[in-house]
């Protein structure tokens, strides 16, 4: 008979890709995971792994039992939510993942509402990048997380993974209401709020291709959504800072240090010297838990809140 948990060791491992990296992740060592696998193989009776020198991939057949192990552990899930249904109420931890902008505007008016319909929950938010979010499901760090994508950088799909659509906002360039000339920007207008569609170029990311940039940390999906943006408008963009915090970016560009992508979540209410040019891009959020959780009574209270405090 194959082992739940040395399958989801399997499984881990075709996802992160090194023993080093599922032990981090689970809280075991290196050699307790090849231990655990190795025996796996055992109970297979078929090669699962292939050595080369250090680095370990998976067979044809270990991949087919990944595939296996999928479907086991939503049906697991499935189980559990079940089980969670049948009692009277809810209580405990939820793990909640999000980003910041989300946490900042939509959490605390879903958590109050979670919290008059189900006192005895316990949410516990983590702020989380949301490329980092299918790791921190699968492992068992999160019970549930808001992730976004844009229309540049496009969601990757994870076989362990289910999302539920939630918001959908627009994007915006934030430039300085007097740029250096040297930015070749030109004047951007008055200062104003995400609410005022300011400027009307054919290309509003392209004339910023000689201004200096303000992008989030290298890795993010949105550093990789301005780059690209850039890229597509023809230019790489000369990065001066990078800030995750949309708060702060706005602020240095008040200041003249750069201008920035913003989504509207992060835009609501831009200090004066700012000015906000309404893109065509799109970012859209959505609700993630592993496959076969989202009937967990826990998990769709919380989707059921997260829709009420965005109007959905």
């Amino acid at each position: 008979m194959l082992d739940v948990r040395r399958l989801r060791l399997l499984r881990e491992l075709a996802h992160r890709g090194t023993i080093a990296a599922v032990a981090e992740a689970l809280a075991f060592t290196p050699s307790a995971v090849s231990q655990q696998l190795a025996v796996l193989e055992r109970e297979a009776g078929v090669p699962l792994l292939e050595r080369t020198g250090r680095r370990v991939t998976l067979t044809p057949a270990g991949h087919q039992l990944v595939e296996h192990a999928e479907a086991v552990l939503e049906r697991l899930e499935r189980a559990a939510a079940e089980l969670a249904d049948a009692r009277r109420g809810l209580a405990g931890p939820l793990r909640i993942g999000t980003f910041p902008s989300a946490g900042r505007v939509i959490i605390p008016a879903a958590l109050a509402l979670l919290a008059r319909e189900h006192p005895r929950l316990e949410p516990m938010v983590a702020e989380i990048d949301p490329a980092g979010v299918a790791d921190a499901l699968r492992a068992g760090e999160l019970d549930v997380a808001l992730v976004h994508d844009y229309d540049f950088v496009p969601s990757a799909s994870d076989a362990g993974l289910d999302t539920e659509p939630l918001l959908e906002e627009p994007m915006y360039l934030a430039s300085p209401a007097s740029p250096p000339d040297s930015w070749g920007g030109g004047k951007a207008g008055g200062a104003g709020g995400p609410d005022q569609d300011q400027g009307q170029d054919q290309d509003p990311v392209g004339r910023w291709s000689e201004a200096p940039w303000i992008l989030a940390m290298p890795g993010t999906m949105c550093h990789a959504m301005a780059t690209r943006a850039c890229q597509a408008a023809g230019f790489s963009p000369r990065v001066r800072h990078h800030i995750d915090d949309f708060s702060t970016v706005l602020a240095l560009v008040t200041i003249g240090q750069g201008v920035a992508l913003i989504p509207e979540l992060g835009a609501g209410d831009p200090p004066p010297g700012v000015v906000l040019t309404r893109l065509a891009m799109r970012r859209r959020t959505r609700i993630a838990f592993r496959r076969g959780a989202g009937a967990h009574p826990a998990v769709a209270a919380f989707a059921g809140s997260l829709r009420a405090a965005t109007g959905g």
